[in-house]
């Protein structure tokens, strides 16, 4: 683990500006839904069991809502903002189920930067390989601090 260790920092606040853009690319596959399902101790017959799955109007497993949440905060405190930055609130849309083996190509867009409540509101668009819009999103973000030494 990385406990101690100074890690650099995503970008503060002055650094972000209003439509900024970050796309990303995930591929959902079965090794990263089994660890998922897994570490949650989720077994939902509708994310794994096809026979079950196949009844419902969804006709085939999904993807579980949650996974695809943490994809998106991710993203968030990995690039952009990046790491120190910490997701305050979620407003997400699923629009579409995602399936086993989905490509879905996340948009990330800086909407509003408010320099005196120190947040940012990412936007987020997902959308699969058939190009339909699958998610849709808003987070509000406070961005890294700077260091305090």
């Amino acid at each position: 683990m990385l406990l101690g260790k100074k890690r650099k920092l995503g970008r503060q606040i002055g650094e972000l500006t209003e439509g900024e853009k970050l796309k990303l690319t995930e591929k959902i596959e079965d090794k990263d839904l089994l660890l998922f399902l897994g570490l949650t101790n989720d077994a939902n017959p509708l994310y794994i069991q096809q026979d079950y799955a196949s009844q419902t109007p969804y006709k085939k497993p999904i993807v579980p809502s949650v996974m695809l949440t943490g994809i998106i905060t991710s993203a968030i405190t990995k690039f952009l903002p990046g790491p120190g930055s910490h997701v305050l609130k979620q407003e997400i849309e699923f629009v579409k189920p995602v399936y086993h083996y989905a490509t879905v190509e996340f948009l990330f867009e800086v909407a509003h930067v408010d320099r005196e409540a120190h947040t940012v509101t990412v936007k987020v668009q997902g959308t699969d390989e058939n190009e339909q819009t699958v998610i849709k999103a808003a987070i509000l973000v406070a961005p890294p601090h700077g260091n305090e030494s």
